[in-house]
Protein backbone atom coordinates (compact mmCIF):
# COMPACT_ATOMS: atom_id res chain seq x y z
CA UNK A 1 0.00 0.00 0.00
CA UNK A 2 0.96 3.48 -0.85
CA UNK A 3 -0.11 5.80 1.75
CA UNK A 4 -1.22 8.43 -0.37
CA UNK A 5 -3.73 6.23 -1.48
CA UNK A 6 -5.00 6.18 1.99
CA UNK A 7 -8.78 7.95 2.27
CA UNK A 8 -11.51 7.72 5.08
CA UNK A 9 -11.76 6.43 8.77
CA UNK A 10 -8.35 5.04 10.14
CA UNK A 11 -8.81 4.15 14.04
CA UNK A 12 -6.33 4.30 16.62
CA UNK A 13 -6.62 1.04 18.87
CA UNK A 14 -7.16 0.66 22.27
CA UNK A 15 -5.15 -1.62 23.92
CA UNK A 16 -7.83 -4.22 26.04
CA UNK A 17 -6.82 -4.77 29.19
CA UNK A 18 -8.19 -7.64 31.85
CA UNK A 19 -9.54 -6.48 35.45
CA UNK A 20 -6.01 -7.04 36.59
CA UNK A 21 -4.08 -5.06 34.25
CA UNK A 22 -2.80 -8.17 32.13
CA UNK A 23 -3.25 -7.78 28.05
CA UNK A 24 -6.89 -9.16 26.60
CA UNK A 25 -5.35 -10.47 23.17
CA UNK A 26 -9.01 -12.29 22.81
CA UNK A 27 -10.79 -8.71 22.94
CA UNK A 28 -8.05 -6.95 20.95
CA UNK A 29 -8.78 -9.79 18.20
CA UNK A 30 -12.83 -8.90 18.65
CA UNK A 31 -11.60 -4.88 18.34
CA UNK A 32 -9.84 -5.10 14.93
CA UNK A 33 -12.92 -7.36 13.83
CA UNK A 34 -14.91 -4.55 14.46
CA UNK A 35 -12.88 -2.42 12.42
CA UNK A 36 -12.62 -4.12 9.14
CA UNK A 37 -16.65 -4.67 9.38
CA UNK A 38 -17.09 -0.74 9.86
CA UNK A 39 -15.47 -0.17 6.67
CA UNK A 40 -11.75 1.42 8.13
CA UNK A 41 -9.81 1.82 5.49
CA UNK A 42 -7.34 0.88 7.76
CA UNK A 43 -6.00 0.75 11.39
CA UNK A 44 -3.47 1.93 13.92
CA UNK A 45 -2.46 1.21 16.91
CA UNK A 46 0.79 2.57 19.43
CA UNK A 47 -1.21 5.78 18.79
CA UNK A 48 -2.76 8.54 21.27
CA UNK A 49 -5.74 6.44 22.31
CA UNK A 50 -3.10 3.41 22.45
CA UNK A 51 -2.14 3.28 26.01
CA UNK A 52 1.42 2.84 24.16
CA UNK A 53 2.94 4.93 27.27
CA UNK A 54 2.33 1.75 29.42
CA UNK A 55 3.29 -1.19 27.31
CA UNK A 56 6.43 -3.09 27.32
CA UNK A 57 8.65 -4.45 24.47
CA UNK A 58 6.91 -7.44 24.73
CA UNK A 59 3.57 -6.31 25.10
CA UNK A 60 4.03 -4.28 21.55
CA UNK A 61 5.01 -7.14 20.04
CA UNK A 62 2.06 -9.24 20.72
CA UNK A 63 -0.12 -6.99 19.95
CA UNK A 64 1.06 -6.04 16.50
CA UNK A 65 1.08 -9.55 15.50
CA UNK A 66 -2.60 -10.09 16.73
CA UNK A 67 -3.46 -6.86 14.71
CA UNK A 68 -1.66 -8.36 11.18
CA UNK A 69 -3.06 -11.64 12.34
CA UNK A 70 -7.03 -9.99 12.59
CA UNK A 71 -6.87 -7.28 9.74
CA UNK A 72 -6.94 -9.09 7.09
CA UNK A 73 -5.79 -6.76 3.82
CA UNK A 74 -6.67 -3.62 5.55
CA UNK A 75 -3.87 -1.12 5.41
CA UNK A 76 -1.89 -1.18 9.39
CA UNK A 77 -0.27 2.10 10.53
CA UNK A 78 2.20 1.31 13.70
CA UNK A 79 3.67 4.31 15.66
CA UNK A 80 7.15 5.09 16.50
CA UNK A 81 7.66 7.35 19.73
CA UNK A 82 11.06 7.38 21.22
CA UNK A 83 13.67 9.98 22.76
CA UNK A 84 15.98 9.59 20.37
CA UNK A 85 17.13 8.32 17.12
CA UNK A 86 17.98 5.20 18.27
CA UNK A 87 15.51 3.84 20.03
CA UNK A 88 12.86 5.21 16.81
CA UNK A 89 15.24 3.31 14.75
CA UNK A 90 14.65 0.42 16.94
CA UNK A 91 11.13 0.55 17.15
CA UNK A 92 10.72 1.03 12.94
CA UNK A 93 12.66 -2.12 12.31
CA UNK A 94 10.42 -4.25 14.75
CA UNK A 95 7.14 -3.06 13.32
CA UNK A 96 8.06 -3.24 9.67
CA UNK A 97 9.43 -7.14 10.78
CA UNK A 98 5.96 -7.65 12.05
CA UNK A 99 4.00 -6.41 9.29
CA UNK A 100 3.23 -2.88 9.60
CA UNK A 101 2.31 -0.93 6.26
CA UNK A 102 3.37 2.47 8.11
CA UNK A 103 4.97 4.12 10.55
CA UNK A 104 3.33 7.37 12.29
CA UNK A 105 6.27 8.73 13.84
CA UNK A 106 7.07 11.41 16.85
CA UNK A 107 9.32 13.72 16.78
CA UNK A 108 11.52 13.15 19.31
CA UNK A 109 10.28 15.15 22.87
CA UNK A 110 12.59 14.74 25.47
CA UNK A 111 14.80 17.38 24.41
CA UNK A 112 13.60 20.02 22.10
CA UNK A 113 14.75 19.84 18.53
CA UNK A 114 15.94 22.27 16.19
CA UNK A 115 14.16 21.91 12.71
CA UNK A 116 17.78 20.79 11.09
CA UNK A 117 17.64 18.17 13.53
CA UNK A 118 14.46 16.99 12.81
CA UNK A 119 15.25 17.38 9.23
CA UNK A 120 17.89 14.90 10.47
CA UNK A 121 15.74 12.37 12.45
CA UNK A 122 13.32 12.02 9.85
CA UNK A 123 15.96 11.45 7.04
CA UNK A 124 17.55 8.97 8.88
CA UNK A 125 14.62 7.12 9.56
CA UNK A 126 13.08 7.32 5.74
CA UNK A 127 16.15 5.85 5.00
CA UNK A 128 15.58 3.19 7.06
CA UNK A 129 12.38 2.24 6.05
CA UNK A 130 13.06 2.47 2.21
CA UNK A 131 15.34 -0.42 2.80
CA UNK A 132 12.37 -2.42 5.34
CA UNK A 133 9.70 -1.99 2.73
CA UNK A 134 8.04 0.36 4.94
CA UNK A 135 6.49 3.96 4.75
CA UNK A 136 6.69 6.94 7.14
CA UNK A 137 3.89 9.22 8.49
CA UNK A 138 5.02 12.33 10.50
CA UNK A 139 3.06 12.77 13.65
CA UNK A 140 2.39 16.70 14.11
CA UNK A 141 1.13 16.17 18.03
CA UNK A 142 2.57 19.79 19.38
CA UNK A 143 -0.02 19.37 22.50
CA UNK A 144 1.42 15.76 23.38
CA UNK A 145 4.78 16.26 22.64
CA UNK A 146 5.39 20.18 22.82
CA UNK A 147 7.37 19.56 19.67
CA UNK A 148 6.05 22.55 17.21
CA UNK A 149 6.46 21.85 13.42
CA UNK A 150 6.17 24.71 11.17
CA UNK A 151 3.96 24.44 7.88
CA UNK A 152 7.25 24.99 5.91
CA UNK A 153 9.08 22.20 7.75
CA UNK A 154 6.17 19.84 6.98
CA UNK A 155 6.61 20.53 3.37
CA UNK A 156 10.53 20.13 3.96
CA UNK A 157 9.89 16.89 5.29
CA UNK A 158 7.27 15.66 2.62
CA UNK A 159 10.28 15.76 -0.22
CA UNK A 160 12.42 13.26 1.80
CA UNK A 161 11.98 9.70 0.07
CA UNK A 162 10.31 7.48 2.26
CA UNK A 163 7.78 10.32 4.01
CA UNK A 164 4.35 9.95 2.02
CA UNK A 165 1.47 10.84 4.86
CA UNK A 166 1.28 13.17 8.06
CA UNK A 167 -1.43 13.30 10.45
CA UNK A 168 -1.74 17.00 11.39
CA UNK A 169 -2.99 17.57 15.39
CA UNK A 170 -1.64 21.03 15.99
CA UNK A 171 -4.39 23.23 17.12
CA UNK A 172 -5.87 25.18 15.85
CA UNK A 173 -5.97 22.23 13.55
CA UNK A 174 -7.79 23.84 10.30
CA UNK A 175 -5.33 27.15 10.03
CA UNK A 176 -2.55 24.71 10.58
CA UNK A 177 -3.72 22.31 8.10
CA UNK A 178 -4.40 25.35 5.66
CA UNK A 179 -1.04 26.19 6.34
CA UNK A 180 0.36 22.82 5.44
CA UNK A 181 -1.73 22.43 2.03
CA UNK A 182 -0.22 25.69 0.95
CA UNK A 183 3.20 24.92 1.98
CA UNK A 184 3.19 21.05 0.12
CA UNK A 185 5.64 20.64 -2.76
CA UNK A 186 4.31 19.89 -6.07
CA UNK A 187 4.12 16.24 -5.36
CA UNK A 188 2.28 16.87 -2.10
CA UNK A 189 2.33 13.63 0.45
CA UNK A 190 -1.18 12.83 2.27
CA UNK A 191 -3.23 14.81 5.02
CA UNK A 192 -4.43 13.27 7.81
CA UNK A 193 -6.72 14.93 10.69
CA UNK A 194 -6.74 13.43 13.96
CA UNK A 195 -7.70 14.90 17.39
CA UNK A 196 -10.38 12.54 17.74
CA UNK A 197 -11.99 13.38 14.24
CA UNK A 198 -13.13 16.85 16.23
CA UNK A 199 -12.74 18.40 13.02
CA UNK A 200 -13.16 15.69 10.33
CA UNK A 201 -15.40 17.05 8.06
CA UNK A 202 -14.06 20.58 8.08
CA UNK A 203 -10.90 18.71 7.69
CA UNK A 204 -11.60 17.17 4.79
CA UNK A 205 -12.93 20.30 3.24
CA UNK A 206 -9.82 21.81 3.65
CA UNK A 207 -7.73 19.38 2.20
CA UNK A 208 -7.47 16.38 4.46
CA UNK A 209 -7.77 12.36 2.94
CA UNK A 210 -9.61 11.29 6.09
CA UNK A 211 -9.32 10.79 9.37
CA UNK A 212 -7.11 8.81 12.83
CA UNK A 213 -9.57 8.92 15.83
CA UNK A 214 -10.31 6.63 18.49
CA UNK A 215 -12.02 3.30 17.95
CA UNK A 216 -15.11 2.89 19.31
CA UNK A 217 -17.43 4.77 16.62
CA UNK A 218 -15.63 3.49 13.88
CA UNK A 219 -19.00 2.83 12.10
CA UNK A 220 -20.57 6.02 12.40
CA UNK A 221 -17.79 7.76 11.16
CA UNK A 222 -17.47 5.82 8.24
CA UNK A 223 -21.18 6.41 7.45
CA UNK A 224 -20.75 10.26 7.77
CA UNK A 225 -17.12 9.68 5.48
CA UNK A 226 -19.26 8.03 2.57
CA UNK A 227 -22.39 10.23 3.30
CA UNK A 228 -19.24 13.79 2.29
CA UNK A 229 -17.71 11.78 -0.46
CA UNK A 230 -20.96 11.31 -2.17
CA UNK A 231 -21.93 14.48 -2.06
CA UNK A 232 -24.68 14.52 0.65
CA UNK A 233 -22.86 17.25 3.09
CA UNK A 234 -26.14 18.00 4.87
CA UNK A 235 -26.57 14.46 6.00
CA UNK A 236 -23.31 14.15 6.66
CA UNK A 237 -22.96 17.26 8.90
CA UNK A 238 -26.40 16.39 10.72
CA UNK A 239 -25.05 12.95 11.63
CA UNK A 240 -21.66 14.39 12.54
CA UNK A 241 -23.30 16.75 14.73
CA UNK A 242 -25.26 14.29 16.62
CA UNK A 243 -22.14 12.40 17.76
CA UNK A 244 -19.97 15.41 18.36
CA UNK A 245 -20.90 15.53 22.31
CA UNK A 246 -19.17 11.91 22.26
CA UNK A 247 -16.10 12.78 20.48
CA UNK A 248 -15.47 15.66 22.29
CA UNK A 249 -15.91 13.81 25.43
CA UNK A 250 -13.25 11.85 24.16
CA UNK A 251 -10.83 14.91 24.01
CA UNK A 252 -10.20 14.91 27.78
CA UNK A 253 -7.14 14.87 29.28
CA UNK A 254 -6.76 11.85 32.13
CA UNK A 255 -9.68 10.21 31.32
CA UNK A 256 -9.98 9.43 27.77
CA UNK A 257 -9.02 6.13 27.35
CA UNK A 258 -11.56 5.19 30.36
CA UNK A 259 -13.85 7.07 27.95
CA UNK A 260 -12.92 5.24 24.60
CA UNK A 261 -13.25 1.62 26.94
CA UNK A 262 -16.48 2.35 28.75
CA UNK A 263 -17.91 3.04 25.11
CA UNK A 264 -16.18 -0.01 23.69
CA UNK A 265 -17.43 -2.41 26.66
CA UNK A 266 -20.96 -0.81 26.46
CA UNK A 267 -21.05 -2.32 22.75
CA UNK A 268 -19.73 -5.60 23.81
CA UNK A 269 -16.41 -5.30 21.85
CA UNK A 270 -14.31 -5.44 24.84
CA UNK A 271 -14.05 -7.65 28.02
CA UNK A 272 -13.33 -4.77 30.62
CA UNK A 273 -12.91 -0.95 30.74
CA UNK A 274 -9.72 -1.12 32.45
CA UNK A 275 -7.02 1.30 32.01
CA UNK A 276 -3.20 1.59 33.56
CA UNK A 277 -2.11 4.36 35.45
CA UNK A 278 -1.53 7.34 34.94
CA UNK A 279 -4.98 6.94 32.71
CA UNK A 280 -7.63 7.48 35.22
CA UNK A 281 -10.72 5.46 35.77
CA UNK A 282 -13.96 7.29 35.56
CA UNK A 283 -15.62 8.79 38.05
CA UNK A 284 -18.95 7.27 38.81
CA UNK A 285 -20.73 10.62 37.98
CA UNK A 286 -19.06 10.96 34.76
CA UNK A 287 -19.74 7.20 34.06
CA UNK A 288 -23.82 7.90 34.33
CA UNK A 289 -23.21 11.50 32.13
CA UNK A 290 -21.38 9.15 29.63
CA UNK A 291 -23.61 7.07 29.01
CA UNK A 292 -26.73 9.87 29.24
CA UNK A 293 -24.78 10.92 25.88
CA UNK A 294 -24.53 7.66 24.51
CA UNK A 295 -28.16 7.00 25.17
CA UNK A 296 -29.20 8.80 21.74
CA UNK A 297 -26.42 7.68 19.85
CA UNK A 298 -26.95 4.68 16.84
CA UNK A 299 -24.22 2.28 18.70
CA UNK A 300 -25.29 -0.86 17.23
CA UNK A 301 -23.77 -3.69 19.93
CA UNK A 302 -21.99 -5.60 18.90
CA UNK A 303 -21.74 -8.93 21.12
CA UNK A 304 -19.24 -11.88 20.47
Amino acid sequence: MHSQSMAGVIPVLATPFHPDGSLDRRSLNRLVEFQVDSGAAGVATFGMASETFTLTATERRQILSDVVASAGELPIVAGVGATGLSQAREQLRDVADQGAHVAMVLPPFMVTPSSTQLLDFYGALATDAQAAGIEIMVQDAPGATGVAMSAELIADLAQLPGITSVKVEASPTLPKLLDVQRAMPAEPITVMGGQNAQFFLDELACGAAGTMPACEFTDLLVEIYRAWTQGERAQARSHFALILPLIVWGLQSGPAWAIHKEVLLERGIISAATVRAPARTLHPQMRTLLHEILAPLPLTPVRN
